[in-house]
């Protein structure tokens, strides 16, 4: 059973300005690397994601939300300049297309897994998602990707639980803000403490487990929080699929987070979502990028994360 890969060269087109962190060169640095090492040519990829559709953006985003998203992404199609949505976080007259294409891509991936036609998926799509809420875009995020991949599989496939499995160094505030409650859905993380949202403290609702770790938590901490409290949830919960949230900003050479997670640290947790998935999800996995913004590690990192998925 294959891999897919996912992703469009639209998601290249959002473009925040110079020095943005979250910038185009992050696919690059994916795509670059997994020609080098090979890894390319043993994914099955899919390079031309559909942009998702309304209705499938109205599973983790309200009405409002998404009208005033358009009409902002309207005016700046107009104007042609970037527009800031919040202090980190600006729309450029391509950002609609590219945030529709990485959502379209999460609800493919989902239907080309749960179909049979690949084991699991990697998106590489921008913008990310995790931080935007029901009612918001923040944090370099416009529409929840992985949100509206595991809302798809509940509402429109019909699975019964579905897990979601975020470890970037930020809190993924906006996946929580929407699942919260929903107990078809068990969400587990980890994620750096008094950062960026500086929420996740006190999980809004019980199906959820937020694990937030000191600056300079290294690998070792990691896997031992993993081991002792994200596995046993999910073992439980026996999810059928499950989501990742791949964010690897917790890489100890990213300036954007203070952890100290390495590669092997990203292969070791691939592993053990594995082992669950194959043993409740038929090996149903759906990752999709979120952050990573020191290229090199970047690249590094995701290429260790899709190479356990693609039981390399």
């Amino acid at each position: 059973m294959s891999t897919a890969y996912f992703t469009h060269a639209d998601c290249r087109r959002h473009d925040m300005g110079r020095g943005h962190p979250e910038c185009p060169a992050r696919l690059d640095a994916i795509e670059d690397h997994f020609l080098a090492t090979g890894l390319a040519d043993v994914l099955a990829r899919h390079d031309d994601a559909p942009v998702a559709r309304p209705e499938d953006l109205a599973h983790a985003h309200s009405s409002n939300y998404l009208s005033e998203l358009d009409e902002i992404f309207r005016r700046v199609a107009e104007s042609g300049e970037l527009k800031s949505v919040d202090p980190d976080t600006a729309a450029c007259p391509h950002t609609r297309q590219a945030a529709l294409r990485a959502a379209g891509a999460a609800v493919t991936a989902t239907d080309l897994v749960l179909d049979g036609r690949a084991e699991n998926a990697f998106c590489a799509i921008r913008p990310p998602g995790h931080h935007a809420t029901r009612d918001a875009a923040m944090g370099f995020c416009f529409y929840n990707n992985v949100a509206i991949a595991a809302r798809h599989a509940l509402d429109v496939r019909g699975l019964q639980r579905v897990a979601i499995v975020d470890f970037d160094v930020h809190h993924g505030n906006g996946t929580e803000d929407i699942i919260a409650g929903d107990e078809r859905v068990l969400m587990v993380s980890i994620f750096q403490d008094q950062l960026y949202p500086f929420t996740g403290n006190e999980p809004k609702a019980g199906n959820m487990l937020n694990v937030p770790v000191p600056a300079y938590t290294k690998g070792a901490e990691i896997r031992e929080i993993v081991e002792q409290r994200w596995l046993p949830l999910l073992e439980q919960f026996r999810p059928q699929m499950i989501f990742v949230s791949a964010g690897f900003d917790a890489h100890r050479d990213d300036d954007l987070g203070r952890l100290g997670l390495v590669e092997a640290d990203y292969e070791w947790i691939t592993r053990r979502l594995v082992d669950v998935a194959r043993r409740h999800a038929q090996g149903r996995i759906v990752s999709c990028l979120e952050g990573g913004y020191n290229l090199d590690a970047l690249a590094r990192s995701a290429a260790a994360h899709v190479r356990v998925l693609a039981g390399l």
